[in-house]
């Protein structure tokens, strides 16, 4: 018991550090190419942080666990904008941009809205129970438009920097990013393996495990991540990252191994975390909507929808 605490102490050491450094390189980088530092966090910082859920969902569907998968994908998303997005607003309103608003968020919107069409068609018996192969190649279909956007805005990108920006060489920059994402997925990896030896040696249950430890802990990157950036007054960066990560749960680290290894087969969901993903992205944009900044009240709405939903996942 006491060496996991220690590990779980230095997991979590490991992890806010790393958070912090590759903040500084993905910002740093972005400056040196002058390009949004908001692309920074769609792309690098948004993959780099999924790194462990498309990790789970591989080796999910290898072992035939489909609803591990789904369940890793909604948890994920669901986790990103209400405790995520909501913790970071209590630190400090975050800025939305006009083009966030306009362009991003609503992709967001149409993705997850055609993901849970979808996934309709198993929880509601409408179909064969299944995620097949095609709903994860129309799913990926519509993330191309979003790397369609990702590539005009690489196309019509604004100089950011200022005379006040911390820049490193490129090099310098790279470094950061790697050693920072490798402090990342290490540093998660050993929160919930620790966290759930310690549930395991206390007598808690597996589900709650699941749903608690497992859950969470593949979310603790785009968690620190985001808060760090926060902190740091990257708030391109702390929103692209939730943005981003969500785009990517759903076309990368869902869609594309269903494509690749096939369907997810006796698919069983409650429509109550359905609800809550659809909710959650709505709530996003139109507090977004509102004007272009999420502020602490926002923010304590999101956090206080995550604690009800999680009351019901866990006590109902």
């Amino acid at each position: 018991m006491l060496l996991n605490i220690v590990i779980l102490i230095i997991g979590f050491v490991i992890l806010i550090k790393g958070a912090d450094i590759f903040v500084d390189g993905s910002s740093s980088l972005a400056r040196n190419f002058k390009i949004p530092t908001i692309f920074i966090g769609l792309t690098i910082v948004a993959f780099g942080t999924s790194a462990p859920e498309f990790a789970v969902s591989v080796q999910s569907i290898i072992k035939g666990s489909g609803e591990i998968v789904l369940g890793n994908v909604f948890g994920s998303n669901i986790l990103n904008i209400l405790l995520i997005v909501g913790l970071s607003a209590l630190f400090h309103p975050l800025t939305v941009k006009n083009n966030t608003v306009k362009k991003e968020l609503p992709i967001v919107l149409l993705i997850s809205s055609i993901l849970i069409i979808l996934v309709c068609d198993s929880v509601f018996n409408l179909g064969n129970n299944s995620f097949s192969r095609q709903d994860a190649i129309t799913i990926i279909l519509f993330f191309t438009v979003f790397l369609y956007y990702l590539i005009s805005l690489m196309r019509n990108h604004p100089d950011e920097s200022s005379e006040n920006d911390v820049i490193y060489s490129i090099p310098k920059s790279l470094l950061f990013i790697a050693l920072g994402l490798i402090g990342i997925i290490f540093g998660s990896n050993f929160v919930v393996n620790s966290a759930s030896e310690i549930a395991t040696l206390l007598g808690v249950s597996e589900r709650m495990i699941a749903l608690t430890v497992i859950a969470l802990g593949t979310s603790l990157p785009e968690l620190v991540t985001s808060i760090t950036a926060t902190r740091k007054g990257e708030y391109d960066i702390a929103i692209g990252n939730v943005v981003g990560s969500n785009l990517f749960n759903i076309g990368i680290v869902l869609a594309l191994p269903v494509a690749i290894f096939g369907d997810l087969t006796n698919i069983t969901f409650n429509y109550i975390d359905l609800a809550i993903l659809f909710i959650s992205v709505f709530l996003l944009f139109i507090f977004s909507l509102n004007d272009k900044k999420i502020d602490k009240k926002e923010g304590l709405t999101l956090l206080l929808v995550f604690i009800l939903y999680y009351s019901y996942v866990i006590f109902g």
